[in-house]
């Protein structure tokens, strides 16, 4: 399970990205409370529009971000994007302690925000292949996804706790000074003992990764697949919050209900680390999980049993995005990594911007049980048309041994071009190899000459 951290660099990743990625969900649980209740009242619609101008960039900049994860070198590129995201919250947090702070403006810090992230989150992906070799890099995405879902486990209950006692403000500051942990760990990792990078030979056009997605319709699957879970079904800011108000919660209450989320998100990826490799059944039940998980979840009638059903919500999530995850980075052509990564994540970010604005806007009509049962139906469907696509792409046989049983076939068929051989001068040891039967002489006979006159034939 734990197989990459033996490597040095990877170790150091590990570690600076679970210090900031928990001050990154404080983060992300300040902001959201700040708009749902210091800038607003209990308005999950604006709650919305932040989500989707915070997602949306990865979306309309996926050609040129993917282009610069696969051009520049990754490690550099993540040096400044994390130097960048650090100083907006800062800036953030000066803007909320001096009472300054207002929608529009927090607005626009989401945009920013977004923009950083476009850039950040492609190479942030990629780079995990270029710390550990390909055999191990599931199992290293696996490993990160515990990484980050640890971090949502501390994350939001500490920032919970830290906006009651001290506000939002100092939330952001806090987040700002984790990124510093990220910034030691870049500097700390080994250049020499990275993966060497494969180029591609000809000119790095933008379009390549979309026809390389195109012409791949396992591909195109898992992305529709995410997509519908990334825009109807993972806005858990808008479902958590809205349903911690609902049962008359706080910030603290709403923090722990997003920590104990990640507790099912956590098992969910240290589960997909043990797989030797990403399967794409695996995405399809989880999809299922989740759509019937976030069903039972919009029945419960009280606060505890809506937490506990949060668990397999996170389970099945992380379940099938660390798998989609690990699925798309070791399948795809390495030339094209930062590209297709580029798109994965523009799919589950820029879905957002659809999805979030409608699941406020169900949350705030006709509440947040309705607005969860459509993100509930989302992950069926989800899980309905890669089951449709599974069926028709001829993957699933029935097995040799039991009549009654299925095997799905994971591997892709390739197409093989056999290359002309070329004629050998002719010799003694070449005829010994092509045997040929005389009249009146059996097939074992000519194979028994031939192995007498060359015995050490026997061994190859």
């Amino acid at each position: 399970m734990f197989r990459s951290l033996g490597v040095f660099n990877f170790r150091v990743w590990f570690v600076g990205a679970l210090v900031s990625n928990i001050g990154g969900w404080m983060q992300s649980t300040a902001q959201d409370w700040v708009v749902l209740t210091e800038l607003t009242h209990h308005d999950a619609t604006a709650m919305g529009v932040t989500m989707a101008l915070q997602f949306g960039p990865p979306l309309v900049l996926v050609s040129f971000t993917g282009w610069v994860a696969d051009r520049f070198d990754r490690r550099k590129v993540l040096m400044v994007t994390q130097t960048f995201l650090m100083l907006l919250a800062i800036a953030v947090g000066v803007l909320l302690l001096t009472h300054v702070m207002t929608l529009p403006l927090m607005w626009c810090f989401a945009l920013a925000f977004g923009v950083g992230n476009a850039f950040d989150s492609p190479a942030r992906q990629a780079f995990v292949s270029d710390v550990v070799a390909r055999e191990n890099a599931s199992n290293a995405v696996a490993l990160n996804a515990a990484s980050f879902n640890t971090a949502r486990l501390i994350g939001p209950a500490v920032g919970g706790i830290l906006i009651v006692l001290v506000g939002t403000g100092w939330a952001f500051l806090a987040n700002a000074v984790t990124f510093f942990a990220m910034l030691v760990a870049l500097m700390l990792i080994r250049p020499a003992e990275l993966v060497p990078r494969v180029h591609s030979s000809g000119a790095s056009r933008l379009a390549d990764g979309f026809r390389y997605v195109a012409g791949r319709p396992d591909l195109v699957v898992t992305f529709v697949m995410v997509f519908l879970l990334g825009a109807f079904g993972m806005n858990f800011p808008i479902f958590a919050s809205t349903m911690a108000l609902e049962f008359g919660q706080n910030a603290d209450g709403y923090g722990l209900l997003s920590s104990i989320l990640a507790i099912g998100s956590l098992a969910g990826a240290l589960m997909s680390a043990r797989r030797d490799r990403a399967r794409v059944r695996v995405i399809i039940v989880a999809a299922a999980g989740f759509g019937v998980a976030s069903l039972v979840s919009s029945f419960m009638p009280l606060y505890w049993m809506y937490a506990v059903t949060l668990i397999f919500v996170g389970f099945s999530t992380v379940t099938m995005l660390t798998t989609a995850n690990g699925y798309v980075q070791t399948t795809t052509d390495p030339t094209l990594r930062g590209r297709v990564m580029a798109l994965y994540m523009a799919v589950i970010m820029g879905s957002t911007p659809i999805g979030a604005p409608i699941a406020g806007w169900v949350a705030t009509t006709f509440g947040p049980r309705t607005a969860i049962q459509v993100g509930a139906a989302a992950g069926l469907v989800a899980s309905a048309i890669g089951a449709l696509w599974l069926l028709n792409s001829g993957r699933l046989h029935r097995r040799e041994d039991h009549r009654f049983l299925l095997t799905i076939d994971e591997t892709r068929p390739l197409r093989v071009v056999q290359p002309v051989p070329v004629p050998e001068e002719f010799s003694d040891a070449v005829a010994s190899t092509t045997p040929i039967s005389l009249p009146g002489e059996s097939e074992d006979e000519v194979r028994g000459d031939s192995a007498a006159l060359h015995p050490h034939s026997r061994a190859r």
